[in-house]
């Protein structure tokens, strides 16, 4: 008996590009009032979604394209965490930082969970230490905050934000094996990981640079193929030995952000933000929307839920912010405790990823989700006011690269 195939859902599909067509418009239209991106797209998903209008609906194509979605978020985070070249001072107080978050907010998880929050603790501990850079560095940077120690400082917690919290989710949903186990496959992932970037960074015989070189203003696109192909083969590293396949995208954006650190790398790095913000990405996001939980969100109880996280989101993943007290000025790091703790794609992501594992109950999701976005959409203009003018102003300018003008 042969099994029968479903045709794609071709208006759904049409419906979410449409709507993540709109989402890069609407975000921009106003010159006063510039809303992220990713916020958009995901409201305009719930709009189309069963939960609003009806008229689009997730069938398995679509959620496969928003799997590969997913996957080529994680990988721009470890592409981000390679081109922002965040001094090393920096990034070890981020770090600090983070592990101070990660403390509190585990503790907290702990709490919740035993309170009878339908989450498992550490779910709930690690989403509330997520901080959303690619969100952050365009704001930051028109307003001049980026080439300064405020700047710096954000960067330093944003990377540390962006990468830590997928390493140690990804050892929590390895359930598999045991602890002792899992850090030993984790360590053994990494030196994969260090191999392969060495091998980016040294390995360059003159036939092969001639050849990515010669193709990367034709339909040849060799070296964009050999970054696709490092995603999807880390991914797949990552799932065989237990992990979830995003550490594996993580890593894959590292060692390619690595082989691509060159100036003449930047036509290739431009192809991959097609693919990836252009096409996938969106498509993710407003898939998001369209599989959101709007009633739970909108329940007396939603509600309350988000409201305790967004408070719960500035109090564990802005209290690295005291690590910078001395060095900033207090008005400083205020402002970068709001910026620190605003966060959606990565709470996005973890919601989906542990909801795939069972690991938190719809409607909590949609309430954390509900508070990322509140988070990104007053957050920033918060710190920024927190910060004053004297953010622009404030020591000399930082020895860092500009940051990229990617919104997530």
């Amino acid at each position: 008996m042969v099994a029968q195939v479903v045709a794609p859902d071709l208006r759904s599909l049409a419906l979410v590009l449409l709507a993540s067509s709109l989402g890069a418009l609407l975000s921009r239209l106003s010159r006063r009032i510039v809303l992220p991106t990713v916020v958009v797209e995901i409201v305009l998903g719930i709009l189309i979604g069963p939960a609003v209008l009806g008229i689009a609906e997730v069938d398995p194509y679509l959620q496969y394209l928003s799997t590969l979605g997913l996957g080529m978020l994680f990988f721009f985070v470890g592409l981000e965490v390679v081109e922002h070249r965040v001094p090393n001072a920096s990034l070890a107080r981020g770090t600090r930082g983070w592990a101070l978050s990660a403390a509190v907010g585990l503790a907290v998880g702990v709490a919740l969970q035993l309170l009878g929050l339908d989450a498992r603790w550490w779910v709930l501990g690690i989403a509330l230490t997520t901080t959303s850079l690619g969100a952050l560095a365009p704001i930051l940077r028109d307003a001049g905050v980026l080439p300064t120690p405020l700047g710096v400082a954000v960067l330093g917690s944003g990377v540390a934000g962006e990468f830590w919290p997928i390493v140690v989710i990804s050892v929590f949903l390895t359930g598999t094996y045991g602890a002792v186990e899992e850090i030993l496959l984790l360590v053994g992932f990494g030196l994969v990981v260090f191999l392969a970037a060495t091998a980016a960074l040294r390995a360059r015989p003159p036939g092969v640079v001639r050849v990515l070189q010669e193709t990367v203003h034709t339909t040849g696109q060799t070296a964009v193929r050999l970054a696709i192909f490092v995603l999807a083969a880390l991914a797949l590293l990552a799932r065989d030995v237990g992990f979830d396949f995003v550490l594996g995208a993580l890593a894959a954006g590292l060692v390619v952000g690595l082989a691509l650190d060159t100036p003449e790398a930047e036509p290739v790095r431009m192809r991959l933000e097609g693919i990836g913000f252009g096409f996938l990405i969106p498509v993710y996001f407003v898939t998001t929307g369209m599989n959101f939980d709007l009633d739970s969100l909108l329940s007396a109880r939603g509600l309350g839920l988000a409201a305790l996280f967004l408070v719960l989101l500035l109090g564990v993943r802005g209290l690295s912010a005291v690590l910078w007290l001395r060095e900033l000025g207090p008005r400083h790091a205020l402002g970068l405790a709001l910026f620190a703790a605003t966060a959606l794609p990565l709470i996005v992501a973890i919601v989906d990823v542990a909801d795939d594992h069972g690991a938190i109950a719809e409607d909590v999701g949609a309430s954390l989700v509900g508070a990322g976005m509140i988070s990104v959409l007053t957050f920033p203009l918060l710190g920024l006011r927190a910060a004053g003018r004297g953010a622009r102003d404030a020591g000399s300018p930082a020895p860092i690269r500009g940051a990229p003008s990617t919104e997530l």
